[in-house]
């Protein structure tokens, strides 16, 4: 995933971003590589803006 995606803000919901860190999880059996910590680290900030997204249009 680029940084240009993080600065537009999120395009996916929560759930869809959640599906893919529990993926992400999955194949990496548990214990996560360096690539793969540095994908999630930026799967989790996605996921945080998409929740913050969420909660605003809900207001």
């Amino acid at each position: 995933m680029s940084p240009d995606v993080l600065s537009r803000g999120s395009v996916r919901s929560a759930a869809e971003v959640n599906e893919q860190i529990r993926a992400l999880w999955l194949r990496a059996g548990g214990t996560l590589s360096v690539p793969e910590r540095a994908e999630y680290e930026l799967l989790v900030v996605e996921w945080a803006e998409a929740i913050r997204g969420e909660v605003v249009e809900a207001a």
